[in-house]
Order: C-alpha cells, then sequence, then structure tokens
C-alpha cells in the first residue's frame, strides 16, 4: 500500500467517523471509519519507513550518471 492509498484511506475514515450522522442496521458506520482511519496511518507510517531504507527516488539514477572514462592504452 502506498502514500497515496494510505491517504485516501484516511480521509475516507476520517469522513465516516466524524462527518457522517446516518444509521445503517448491521454495521456500525463510525466503527468503520475508526478502521480505515487506523488502517491508513498504519499503512502510511510502515509506506515512510520503507521509503527511507529504500533511499527514496533518483539513489540509483544518481549513482550511475558517471560516464565512461578511457585511460588510454598501457604503458610501455
Amino acid at each position: 500500500m502506498g502514500l497515496g492509498v494510505s491517504i485516501v484511506l484516511i480521509a475516507a475514515g476520517a469522513i465516516l467517523a466524524w462527518a457522517v450522522n446516518a444509521n445503517v442496521s448491521g454495521v456500525d458506520i463510525h466503527t468503520v471509519g475508526w478502521i480505515l482511519l487506523i488502517v491508513g496511518i498504519v499503512g502510511a507510517v510502515l509506506s515512510m519507513i520503507f521509503w527511507s531504507t529504500w533511499a527514496g527516488p533518483g539513489y540509483w539514477s544518481g549513482r550511475r550518471r558517471g560516464g565512461y572514462v578511457d585511460e588510454g592504452p598501457p604503458p610501455y
């Protein structure tokens, strides 16, 4: 789960937990909202942890930018 999906889950969970005032039989919307909110926060934290261990975007492409240097023929 990426950071974008986590933000969507956090937003949807916050809306269901705090902004919806509907009653549905068999489902507690506020509880579903809190579950989505918690899952989104955990996903965001894990995504940031793995992002920092992976070294982020451009790390591998930045190291390979050095060109090939021809040192010429070996000395005799």
